[in-house]
């Protein structure tokens, strides 16, 4: 098969869904497919072809609601590219982003075997993407499959809503060889934890949203001993530190005066992590009771150690789909606790490696945990080594059973198959 995957970004970056196309585009190309990416263009990277994948950049950015920072001509050509290059499958990977927009005006047009990745629909219920949703359940129905990781999500719910029948259920995973090989770095060394330290860990990057406020502010209330929350993630790309700065004290000021104004906003985050841990090191909770909070940003093998180490995996997000931190954490047999977001619910349901966090659901399906019940949760757990340990091995098994990534590669070779027929 001659397989098309649209994405936002890809390689060298570093994000969930980047992480998806990687590994699904990948494992069709070792079977024998011959697989494209279509991505935006960056400027760190060195090829066009990686580990078999070929590369097509794109000097395009933004989304159909808020608007494309992009040339017409290269806006024409992205379209132009989708439309005459003859492939048998094109596959768009999330919804709200310029890979996927730009397309959907256009699908009547396209030839090949169209599918549809939705992850989420995060901006649902946003008044300033009422029109765009209008239109989706026309634009759904155009597709040949739309592919959902969940099974009661809102996304899905969506497509049931408007009677969007071609519709089937593949969900996120992890990739077993990743954590499976032999530990060949000392990662409480490298980052200096005491061997005796209950290890929390936090994956995710400084968007503001990934909870890591609440990750603090959780294990700071936790009366534990003896404790180090790692937190670890990508600073999110900005141009213009300055402005960048800006924003982010307007947003934290504003905040304050949410009560006011009925707004709250997420100011990427890896400034304040970073100030949040420099003052805990002069802490009563560290010197009395300690407890430490590292924020560092790694590489991938360096994370993958910190999976395989951590006693506990913390992720009191305010946003998800599918996360796929929480696939990682069955793979490397870390127990988890989490918000109820995306469908949180559901994986735990399928994995019983998790334990829900009390959390408080805004309209538009965004949540906030209670910190001070989460902390209490976190307390029972850490001084329950029998469910612990239970977690690790029924997380491990699920996750053996239905969520490697080889295995999900299979299910949308599948899929890629039986729609060419």
């Amino acid at each position: 098969m001659k397989i098309l995957h649209t994405v936002e970004s890809y390689d060298p970056e570093q994000n969930g869904m980047q992480q998806v196309v990687k590994q699904l585009s990948e494992r069709l190309v070792l079977v024998g497919h011959k697989v494209t990416v279509a991505t935006k263009y960056n400027k760190d990277r060195k090829d066009l072809i990686v580990n078999g994948v070929e590369i097509v950049e794109f000097k395009i950015a933004g989304k159909e609601v808020i608007g494309y920072t992009a040339e017409e001509s290269e806006i024409n050509r992205y379209r132009d590219y989708l439309i005459h290059s003859g492939f048998d499958i094109i596959t768009n990977f999330a919804a709200q982003q310029w890979a996927t927009d730009i397309v959907l005006p256009v699908l009547d047009k396209i030839k090949a075997v169209k599918v549809f990745v939705p992850t989420g629909f995060s901006e649902l219920h946003n008044p300033a993407y009422s029109k765009y949703f209008d239109a989706m359940k026309v634009w759904m129905k155009a597709y040949d499959m739309n592919v959902f990781l969940s099974d009661n999500y809102q996304d899905i719910n969506y497509a049931r809503a408007h009677e969007i029948k071609n519709t089937i259920l593949i969900p996120n995973g992890a990739a077993e060889e990743e954590f499976s090989k032999a530990k060949n770095m000392d990662i409480r060394k490298y980052f200096g934890i005491p061997a005796t330290h209950f290890l929390i860990l936090n994956v995710g990057s400084h968007t503001g949203l990934k909870g890591h406020k609440d990750a603090i502010k959780i294990f700071k209330k936790a009366k534990i001993k003896n404790a180090t929350l790692l937190i670890l993630g990508n600073t999110t790309p900005h141009s213009n530190k300055t402005i960048y700065f800006l924003k982010f004290l307007f947003k934290t000021i504003s905040n304050y005066f949410s009560f006011i104004s009925g707004k709250i906003y997420f100011p990427a985050c890896s400034i304040s992590c970073k100030l949040k841990s420099l003052f805990h090191k002069f802490s009563f909770d560290r010197i009395f009771n300690d407890k430490s909070i590292l924020v560092k940003e790694v590489d991938r093998d360096k994370t993958i150690a910190s999976y395989l180490e951590a006693d506990l995996f913390l992720f009191p997000s305010n946003v998800e789909c599918s996360p796929l931190v929480l696939f990682e954490c069955m793979a490397s047999k870390t127990p988890f606790l989490t918000s109820d977001v995306g469908n949180t619910r559901e994986i735990i349901s399928w994995c019983n490696s998790g334990i829900l966090l009390p959390t408080n659901k805004l309209n538009n399906g965004w949540g906030f945990v209670n910190a001070k019940k989460s902390a209490g949760i976190l307390e029972t757990i850490i001084s329950d080594k029998k469910s612990l340990n239970l977690m690790k091995v029924s997380g491990y098994n699920a996750f053996i059973l239905k969520f490697t990534w080889e295995r999900i590669a299979k299910e949308y070779e599948g899929l890629y198959l039986s729609l060419l027929k």
